[in-house]
């Protein structure tokens, strides 16, 4: 039989890789782009990609993991998620980047609700606040990846070489670790009914995700190139902006538990908005590459509890499973994050990157704005 202590462990490696993944595509940005020789616009339509993989996926995710498992649905999506990163430098052909971010949208959507439901589970049956910290694997993976990214030219390891190394400690990761997940019980009557547009609370707590993930999407997907193009600096400093992100976010994460046991959600959410608001600001407003940094793990700090807070409320709505509850507020988010990058970069296209990454502080204001509206009825 397998233990709580265990599961947990399993699942906060899970969680750890999925971070892993996002900041191994996230610090080849600039790679990618170079490879096939594009522009903003194009690289934000491959980016497009990736997120109408996941709203695909998200459709179906509460009936696939209620039929087949967390730890089932986890173990595959996360060997489908490692080999479409692994797989992006391989062609030369634009489709061919299309066809691989479809992949990592659809495999990497499907295990977050994978992991997702499964640390629900372990949260209730431990009896206390344990999502946060959860999440703050992710973000430690997201600094790992980061870090590995960075000092991967200064162990002779080239962009393609790096890929397959990082993707290849994650698969057998995940397969480790989904054998130490516990099972969660099937719901069969949700396998009939595909997700639908969530109404009332599921749709309030999904609307305050989408400004989060726009906001999060962004650092991952243009903060380094940000740091390359805007603020002129080395490969090896650029991919510390994703590192300082993920750094901030993780230290936020493995201390918001504590935080979300003293300070309402209403509350939480509203510093969470304007401290990401503030922090990207900064990072824009200052020309220097340092300032920047900062503003980044300002940005990682005030977001670092905005999914958490909200999955947990998702996963206890009355009437449906943790499966559907987090799908359903994920599809919500992530149809939210799709509009982020092409956004940004048909801004980027006709301004600036600088300019195109306001749209972080537009989002994090508006979602602090909104957070008394929607937190009460979670």
């Amino acid at each position: 039989m397998i233990s709580l202590a265990s599961a947990s462990r399993a699942v906060r490696a899970q969680f750890f890789v999925l971070g892993t993944m996002f900041a191994t595509w996230g610090v080849h940005v600039p790679t990618v782009k170079a490879h096939y020789g594009l522009g903003e616009q194009a690289l934000a339509l491959a980016m497009l990609a990736g997120g109408v993989g996941a709203l695909m996926a998200l459709a179906q995710a509460g009936r696939v993991v209620g039929r087949w498992g967390p730890a089932a649905v986890t173990g595959s999506m996360g060997l489908l998620c490692c080999a479409s990163i692994a797989a992006l430098l391989v062609w030369p052909v634009y489709g061919a980047l299309l066809a691989v971010m479809l992949v990592f949208g659809i495999s990497g959507s499907l295990m977050d609700v994978a992991i997702n439901t499964e640390a629900t589970e372990i949260e209730h049956q431990s009896g206390r606040p344990l999502m946060s910290g959860f999440h703050g694997m992710f973000s430690l993976g997201g600094m790992a990846g980061a870090s590995l990214g960075s000092a991967a030219p200064a162990l002779g390891l080239g962009p393609q070489a790096h890929l397959l190394v990082a993707t290849g400690l994650g698969a057998v990761v995940t397969i480790a670790a989904s054998r130490a997940m516990l099972p969660v019980p099937a719901h069969p009557a949700e396998e009939k009914h595909p997700l639908s547009l969530p109404r009332g609370p599921l749709l309030l707590l999904g609307v305050l995700a989408a400004m989060g993930l726009i906001a999060e999407g962004a650092m991952y997907d243009w903060s380094v190139l940000f740091m390359k193009q805007e603020r002129d600096s080395a490969a090896s400093t650029s991919a510390l902006a994703y590192a300082s992100f993920s750094g901030a976010m993780a230290a936020g994460r493995f201390g918001g538990d504590w935080v979300r046991a003293r300070l309402s959600g209403t509350t939480l959410m509203r510093a969470s908005g304007v401290l990401a608001a503030a922090g990207m600001a900064l990072a824009l407003a200052v020309p220097s590459a340092s300032v920047a940094l900062i503003g980044f793990a300002c940005v990682g700090l005030g977001l670092s509890n905005v999914v958490p807070v909200l999955f947990s409320a998702a996963a206890k709505v009355p009437g449906i499973s943790s499966a559907h509850g987090i799908a359903a507020v994920s599809g919500v988010g992530y149809l939210g994050m799709m509009a982020g990058p092409p956004l940004i970069g048909l801004i980027a296209e006709r301004a600036s990157l600088a300019a195109g990454l306001t749209v972080v502080v537009v989002f994090a204001v508006f979602m602090a704005l909104t957070a008394r509206r929607a937190m009460p009825r979670a």
